[in-house]
């Protein structure tokens, strides 16, 4: 399994329960993926998020790098969300050993801020920009429910997601992760998995094993950028 995703990057959106409960096996995890070859590029929830994991990280490794949208313009605000991910910031950091930690904002080009963007489009737009090897997104859910069955999906095609994700009975902020993991797919990664972060090695597994945690979302039809 480690040749598919050695000198790649590994997308992750981490969420605030994880920052809140699992953050120590997390910064475990991206320990671990370093001795693969695999370059980690997190996206927190929100600025304070980011920072706080910053913190965590280089107090045992000096590795982490907090940016924000108006970093070198990596995430340009457009009229429809975020605009073409300017990566060679990125692939830079990743590139030297570092870890970008990714605010979700995006760079206003006539605004004295940065606007605030939802954390799943920004993982999603830079998973696609850098052919990331995978997208993992956090969710204290463990992966996507079945509604009426109550049972969790273990795998769905891009379309299913982006069907699912109109479930008004589906958490709100699951619906944001399966579609971003579905567009993420349908750009160009591989596959996207939801898991719950706060699991042990949840963000690992399939590097380590053949398995994969959570709910993945993967083939269908790659739509050219």
């Amino acid at each position: 399994m480690t040749n598919a995703f050695s000198g790649k990057a590994f997308v992750v959106r981490i969420d605030e329960a994880t920052v809140r409960d699992g953050v120590t096996g997390f910064v475990d995890d991206l320990t671990l993926l370093a001795q693969y070859d695999v370059h980690p590029i997190v996206v927190a929830p929100d600025p304070a998020a980011a920072r706080t994991l910053v913190r965590t990280i280089n107090r045992s490794a000096n590795v982490a790098v907090s940016l924000r949208g108006s970093d070198a313009a990596l995430l340009p605000q457009t009229p429809n969300g975020i605009g073409r991910v300017h990566t060679p910031l990125l692939a830079t950091l990743i590139g030297a050993g570092y870890i970008p930690v990714v605010e979700p904002t995006a760079f206003a080009v006539f605004d004295e801020r940065d606007a605030a963007v939802v954390a799943d489009d920004v993982a999603c737009a830079i998973g696609t920009a850098c052919a990331a090897a995978r997208a993992i997104f956090f969710h204290r859910a463990g992966g996507v429910i079945d509604p009426h069955t109550q049972a969790r999906i273990d795998e769905l095609t891009p379309a299913e997601a982006l069907a699912l994700a109109e479930d008004p009975d589906i958490d709100e902020a699951l619906r944001a992760a399966m579609r971003a993991a579905a567009l993420g797919v349908r750009g160009g990664i591989p596959a996207a998995q939801i898991v719950d972060g706060r699991v042990a090695h949840a963000a690992v597994a399939e590097v380590l094993t053949a398995q994969h945690a959570g709910t993945q979302v993967t083939g269908g039809v790659i739509l050219a950028a």
